[in-house]
Order: structure tokens, then sequence, then C-alpha cells
């Protein structure tokens, strides 16, 4: 089956630390075994990535280092976003020269502008590259949502602008967006458990956590959902779903770096400051998910 580009699976990697500094060979070994798995695509620097608390150098550096091990294998899409549109300019330029196939924006947190100040964000960026940017809409960390109109108005004027990650937690959201847009925008799950509901009113796929895990079992639940093929979707689904859940019992991505870590696809589970390792109660709770998870 052939997808349109930037569908199906992509995952949202975590940047691996050890004794504080990113941890690079983890990172590629990441990498490698994402593509092994036949991953759709890669998303470095996002939330799942902590690039809230990465240097400017260190953001560049990550996003370097995975386009430069995925050595066109896969698409790259780094994350770009801040809540300066200077610094998500500046972030953009970087990774379109560092040879990033498109941008992940997140809408500016803390400074909840208005509409039209998200549009205008948003336009400044657009005009930075002329590959894709996803629009990366989630409520919960931004205290903003991006209107429907603002998506309009973008995908109007900016050919490039043309996806977006939906991590709003509402089908009705995507039915919104596909009516107003059809086929003209690419909508993109960005929570597990509601990828196949979203993807069941026409989402193309998921920005997801779980497959810095799992990657095989996600790329076939994605597939099968755009293949038509919702019962046996639901069935992996189902059997996946504890994971999903227990991925977010401690706030993300804390959760997915003990999960890898006791998987060791990682050497550690470090996580930066104000985030700080889960509890032994959620540890348990997610090594009760993984072994249902894998039956």
């Amino acid at each position: 089956m052939k997808l349109r580009p930037l569908t199906g699976t992509l995952t949202a990697l975590v940047t691996p630390f050890h004794h504080g500094k990113v941890a690079y060979a983890d990172l590629c070994a990441l990498v490698n075994f994402q593509i092994k798995c036949g991953i759709d695509g890669l998303v470095p620097a996002g939330s799942t990535g902590e690039s809230s608390t990465l240097s400017h150098e260190e953001h560049k550096e990550v996003v370097r280092c995975v386009i430069e091990t995925a050595a066109k294998r896969v698409p790259v899409v780094a994350g770009t976003g801040s809540n300066s549109t200077i610094e998500a300019v500046n972030l953009t330029r970087a990774a379109h020269e560092a040879g990033a196939d498109g941008m992940l924006v997140v809408a500016p947190y803390y400074n909840r502008p208005t509409q039209e100040g998200l549009f205008r964000h948003f336009a400044t960026i657009a005009e930075a590259t002329d590959r894709p940017i996803i629009l990366y809409s989630i409520p919960s960390r931004c205290g903003i949502e991006i209107g429907v109109p603002v998506v309009e108005r973008l995908r109007e004027r900016f050919p490039n602008v043309c996806y977006i990650k939906e991590s709003g937690g509402s089908v009705d959201r995507v039915d919104q967006l596909k009516t107003a847009l059809g086929g003209d925008l690419v909508v993109l799950s960005g929570d597990d458990s509601l990828t196949l509901p979203f993807m069941s009113v026409g989402a193309e796929g998921i920005i997801s956590v779980a497959s810095n895990l799992l990657p095989r079992d996600l790329v076939k639940l994605s597939h099968l959902a755009l293949a038509g093929d919702f019962r046996a979707a639901g069935r992996l689904h189902r059997r996946l779903y504890p994971l999903f859940k227990a991925l977010f019992v401690e706030t993300n991505p804390a959760p997915i770096k003990a999960a890898l870590a006791d998987a060791g696809r990682i050497s550690s589970p470090e996580v930066r400051l104000p985030l700080c390792e889960i509890s032994a109660a959620s540890l348990a709770t997610l090594r009760r998910a993984m072994t249902l998870s894998s039956r």
C-alpha cells in the first residue's frame, strides 16, 4: 500500500539522556531500530523529545543527528515550535538547512495569543521554509486551540501548511477539520489511544509515543486502518490499549523512557527537570501494561 507523504505511523522520538547530556549513541540506535521495524517517519525534538529543556544547540544537534542517521531511509519531521516566533523561525531554518523533510510546529504556549496572533505566528514560520509544516494543536499543554478558521486561512495562503497533528482529544474536531478542508488537509492523531477513532473519520495516521517501544505494532495498526480493515485494526488496538493508557500514567515522556530503559532500548530513563523519574507505583502499572500488550 502506497501512503501519502508523512502519513501512517511517525514516531515522536524521545531524546535519551545520560548524566545530564544527550546520549547520542542511544539516539542513533533508536533511529536504526525504528527504521528496521518499518516506521513511516521520525519526529525528533518534539514534546516527547523534551524540546522545551534542550538548549538551542542541543536541539539543532538532535535534529541533525536523526537526519544523518536516518540517511533518507525514512522522512524526518523536525520539531521546530516555540512560544517565541523568532525562535521558531530560527529553529525552522536550521532544520531546513540540515535536511529535514518537514517541520512540526506547536501552538505558542504560555503567551495565549488571539486567533489572529496564531495566524500571524504560523504565517511567519511558513514563510521561512517551503517544506511541509505540520501544525500541532495541543490545548492541554498550550492553553489554546488552533481554530479551524485559522487552519483554513493558512492552508489557503501557504501550500506547505497541509498537515495538522490533532491532540485535543476530540473526534468531533477531526470531523470539523475534514468537513472544512477535506483531502486538502492531512490530519494526524497526536494520541495513541485515539488513533483508531480519529482514522475512522478521516485522519491518516499517528505521531506516536508508543511506537518508540513497539514500532511494528503501531505501523500495522495505522496501515490496517488506512486499508479500511477496521476489524483487524480494532483487535490490535484492544491489545495495545493498556499500554497506550499506561504511557500517560505520569507526564510524557517519563513513562515511555522508563519503558524503553526496561526494554534495553536506551541506557537510562533519565528526564530533565522539572520532569522526574516515575514513581514505583507508576512503574509497576507500566510494566503490567507492557506485559499485557506484548501477548
